[in-house]
Order: structure tokens, then sequence, then C-alpha cells
């Protein structure tokens, strides 16, 4: 079983292998989903010296306890469920909740409401049912804003939404008319009324 510094550590590195770099390991992803035989990233994992003993059970342990939920292992295949940056994975289009959330941070925020969400690095938008995701998502880099997206107005400006799994949503972009920021004591209030 891995301490909690280890498995954060394998966690960051089975992400650059499953989201970022796949070639670079010798890892080939099913150009579908995304996946690979759990077999093929554990060789991968153990070709590096610091992970020469990891185990099939401790990659589990990273994909159960992944406060993100960033990986998923179905019928003996894992995949990273969101934020690829390498080939373009395809989800089926689904429907939504009426409001998604964003965590960006204060310095994106001008050329947010200029531009709207975009995808900047990775392939999608990434946005999530609740609260918790965007924060985790939009704390890492300065002052948290969670934007709140009203999905039917995006839709009717032409945005197509994707389930990625786990309260994850994914857009190709989200237009400047569909995205505010979310208040969390106005909601309490409206909530509380």
């Amino acid at each position: 079983m891995l301490n909690q510094a280890m498995e954060k550590s394998l966690s960051k590195f089975m992400t650059k292998v499953l989201r970022h770099a796949p070639e670079a390991f010798g890892v080939v992803l099913d150009s579908e989903d995304g996946s690979c035989p759990v077999d093929t990233i554990l060789k991968a994992i153990r070709k590096q010296p610091k992970w020469s003993r990891v185990t099939e059970e401790d990659i589990e342990q990273v994909v159960r306890n992944s406060d993100k939920q960033r990986f998923a292992i179905e019928n003996g295949r894992i995949r990273a469920r969101y934020g690829h940056s390498h080939d373009k994975i395809s989800y089926s289009p689904g429907e939504p909740p009426n409001v998604l959330y964003h965590g960006t941070n204060k310095m994106a925020l001008t050329s947010i409401i200029e531009e709207g969400l975009r995808p900047m690095g990775r392939q999608y938008v990434h946005l999530s049912e609740g609260t918790h995701f965007a924060t985790l998502a939009g704390s890492r880099r300065g002052e948290l804003v969670i934007l709140k997206v009203d999905t039917g107005s995006a839709k009717q400006s032409g945005v197509t939404f994707y389930y990625a799994g786990n309260e994850v949503w994914l857009a190709d972009r989200v237009p400047p008319e569909s995205c505010s920021v979310w208040d969390a004591e106005v909601e309490e209030g409206a909530i509380q009324s």
C-alpha cells in the first residue's frame, strides 16, 4: 500500500503517461477512448527506477483515491477521464444539468469575460456538476473564482457537452454570455428563502 506522498507522486506520473505523453513511455492509447490495458501502463511505470516495485494494486489505489477521479479502470483497461493534451479523445454528447461550474483564477477572469471559456492547452473546457471539483481545479493558480455556466444558453449558442464521468463535463468552448461569477453567499440566500 502506498503512503499518501507516494500515491500523489504516482498519480502525477500516471497523468503524464495517460494524458500528455504516452508515446514517450512506449504506451499506445486507444484512439476512441484513450485507454490501454492496465498491464501496459504497469510495465511503463515499472521501467522507471523509482517505480520498479509498483503493483497493479498500487495503480488501483491511485484510481480509487484520486480526489478528482482522474482515471477509470474498466474491463482490464485504464484511461484518464479528461485533461488530455495529446490526440483528441472522442466522447459521446450528453445532456448536462442546467448549471455547471468552472474553477479558474482571478487573473484569467478578464479574458473569460471577453472571450468565454476556451480549452487553452487542453482538448476541452472542463466543467463540473458541483463546486467541489471546480474549487479543486481553480485553486491551483492564484485567487479562486468559480464560474457558473448556463448550459441552456450555451447549447443555444451551439455548444455540445460531453460527459466524462464522475460529475465532469467537457465542452469545446463556452461563450462569455453563458458564464457568470458564482457567489456562494447569494446562492445560499436564495436556497434559504
